[in-house]
């Protein structure tokens, strides 16, 4: 009977465990979005969205218009942006972010594409990996307000002080997100801290 009653209690604390946990990285995500603290930093990176063959997709565009916003404002002098492409595309996400920059006024010396990643955990991988390279160490992360405590999270785990830059307009903007988007960003924090620091990546491609 006693160890029946310790069994029980055991998997009382583990299903609470496992309702209290993932409640509470969803209030973390929601609080993230909605009070960002940004930072002066190194460099700024914008995280890639679809791109169509070379013409920035809606969401990607909003976290351009935000990164040239905090450029200008200068808080960094240097802009990279990140991401690869998908099977048959003749561009990359990285390349049309930077022509689209260029495109608006910031001059080519200042913005540099890492042309790989389609998920977040490969594009911060290789956005630090260029950081460590020019011994920079802060970031400004550009990318969807519900997005902002995964990309963060990963940033420090990877040795990047980060703070998050999250977009103001375009479809994933708090004025027009939704429950699904903080869902679904819960979810993919969730299965980052239990499989994807052991390297397993997370795909977080479909909503962007």
């Amino acid at each position: 009977m006693f160890i029946f009653k310790i069994f029980r209690r055991a998997i009382a604390a583990i299903t609470l465990l496992i309702i209290v946990f993932p409640l509470y990285v969803m209030g973390s995500t929601w609080y993230a979005a909605h009070n960002p603290t940004v930072k002066k930093a190194d460099v700024i990176v914008v995280l890639g969205a679809a791109q169509f063959d070379g013409r920035p997709s809606e969401a990607l565009e909003a976290r351009l218009v935000e990164a040239k916003r905090i450029f200008d404002a200068g808080l960094s002098q240097y802009i990279i942006t990140v991401g690869g492409g998908a099977p048959g595309d003749r561009t990359t996400e990285a390349a049309s972010s930077r022509n689209w920059l260029l495109a608006h006024g910031i001059k080519a010396k200042f913005v540099m594409a890492i042309e790989r990643g389609r998920d977040t955990l490969v594009s911060t991988q290789s956005y630090v990996a260029e950081m460590k390279k020019r011994q920079i160490e802060s970031v400004i992360i550009v990318t969807d307000p519900y997005h902002c405590l995964r990309a963060m999270t990963m940033a420090k785990d990877m040795g990047a002080i980060s703070s998050c830059s999250p977009v103001q307009t375009g479809q994933n903007s708090l004025a027009h997100s939704n429950f699904r988007y903080l869902v679904r960003e819960t979810g993919a924090y969730l299965a980052y801290v239990s499989l994807g620091r052991r390297g397993i990546h997370v795909s977080d491609h479909l909503s962007q």
